[in-house]
């Protein structure tokens, strides 16, 4: 069998079936990219040329990307713009708009000058093999305490930014902070105002799917995630009719053609270099280099984090293909017209469904591309569904906390720091940085310093200076 052959799924112990279930888990927990992506790279403009030529961006972007590191390195990995360097970009967008006088399109086109020169950079460092001395540098406490901060990190996700709630009296308002932490429901009742049936309805929804995923989970159901987003989906749908809303309404009026006009004329190769000169020689290499370092954390963090049941660690040339394959689609997402294209945590999702291989990543690249005539289908997916699905999985990624020395201070303090600054900073990269500075002073001043790298102690300096001096 030609799948067999190519993706060595007896070798991997997996199957089709399984396979197939991964890659669906993963595409269903982080296709919210496809819409909040353009949302925030268009400063929340939407169904203008820009918004449109993003989407598709998105859409594309996301299937090469992952197509690409399925194929290369055949580990069950998703790839789309980032997370935290789309909303950066759209800051310095908006800067660069306001300081030159120019539009916010003309603003992003040379934005994307930016992030065309960083994917080429990572190329080189890629193929220098700057980018594994990094990983092999990152001392064995925080490489283990990676893996349960991704999952803080998703589950905090799962709790606020995953489930934006408006009403009539403001927002957002999110589950975690306006409804498990209220006082009690009268309180949240009066701050939630008209939002409180929504906010109710996705609690239960969310709840649902997670208990759901646990149970089957625990019984070794196959394709427990899925089931479990499908449960609380038809929950929440249910819900919405008995407060009187139609759930499927957007499909009345949905367009299933994809915007290719807005596409080509405001984001594919839409570099404008003319603008971009006129930012000035020192802030771009500045942002050239801030966006770089950030991205370079967030993939290797992701990476490692996903290590544990894909043995990417231990094959070198896996790794090596896997970080090319980013750097790649950086360069390939800059072209297409959007922010720096990484590696997805949700990843994870996928990998806790028994996803093991690239053909994973083949089905979820394929899903991103059908999605560019199906979003209106995929839209009706409710967030609270796929908060359960991340809530389950950042709770499976404690599962190597177990392996951080906590007899030793200066082990499993800068794991900790890093573990609480993942989803304070809401940066994979910025939480690994502050672990690495952390590690390095502490064994310093402890008497320890032998026990550090030379590479670690650069690391950790360069991140000094670019939290506290530089960027």
């Amino acid at each position: 069998m030609l799948l067999e052959k190519f993706f060595k799924l007896k070798k991997n112990n997996t199957d089709v079936k399984t396979e197939v279930l991964a890659g669906i888990t993963t595409f269903v927990s982080m296709v919210y990219i496809i819409s909040l992506n353009p949302n925030i790279l268009s400063a929340f403009e939407i169904n203008t040329p820009l918004w449109n030529g993003i989407f598709l961006a998105t859409c594309i972007s996301a299937f090469l990307g992952t197509m690409l590191v399925g194929l290369l390195a055949n580990k069950p990995l998703a790839m789309a713009p980032g997370m935290g360097s789309n909303s950066y970009f759209a800051i310095v967008t908006a800067s660069t708009a306001a300081m030159l006088g120019i539009s916010y399109t003309e603003a992003y086109q040379a934005g994307l000058v930016i992030i065309l020169l960083e994917g080429i950079l990572f190329v080189i460092l890629t193929i220098i093999r700057v980018r594994e001395k990094i990983i092999d540098a990152i001392p064995e406490c925080i490489r283990i305490s990676i893996a349960p901060a991704i999952g803080i990190f998703l589950m905090f996700i799962a709790l606020k930014s995953n489930v934006t709630i408006f009403s009539d009296s403001g927002g957002p308002f999110y589950m975690g902070d306006d409804f498990f932490g209220a006082i009690n429901t009268v309180v949240a009742r009066e701050k939630l105002g008209s939002a409180f049936p929504e906010m109710y309805l996705s609690v239960i929804t969310m709840l649902t799917g997670f208990f759901t995923i646990a149970v089957l989970a625990y019984r070794r159901i196959p394709g427990c995630i899925p089931l479990g987003i499908l449960a609380a989906s038809i929950i929440y749908w249910s819900g919405a009719y008995l407060c009187g809303r139609d759930p499927f309404a957007s499909l009345q009026n949905a367009s299933w053609l994809p915007p290719f006009n807005d596409f080509f004329s405001t984001t594919f190769f839409r570099f404008d270099f003319d603008c971009f000169m006129k930012i000035g020689l020192d802030t771009a290499l500045l942002l050239i280099v801030t966006f770089c370092v950030v991205d370079l954390f967030d993939t290797v963090g992701t990476l490692i984090g996903t290590s544990s049941r894909t043995n990417l660690l231990n094959e070198k040339l896996q790794m090596k293909k896997a970080l090319l394959s980013d750097a790649v689609a950086t360069v390939v997402g800059g072209t297409l017209g959007t922010s720096t294209v990484t590696t997805f945590a949700e990843s994870n999702a996928g990998i806790a469904a028994g996803g093991r291989t690239g053909l994973t990543s083949a089905v979820i690249a394929i899903l991103f591309l059908f999605c560019m005539f199906l979003a209106p289908a995929v839209a009706l997916i409710p967030a609270p569904a796929t908060s359960a699905a991340l809530l389950y999985v950042g709770i499976l990624m404690f599962r190597d906390i177990k392996r951080i020395n906590f007899d030793d201070l200066t082990e499993f303090a800068p794991a900790m720091i890093m573990i609480v600054l993942m989803p304070a900073s809401h940066s994979i990269g910025h939480a690994i940085g502050l672990g690495l500075i952390s590690y390095a002073v502490i064994k310093l001043f402890c008497g320890k310093s032998r026990e550090v790298s030379l590479l670690t102690y650069t690391v950790s300096i360069l991140f000094l200076i670019k939290f506290f001096l530089l960027f």
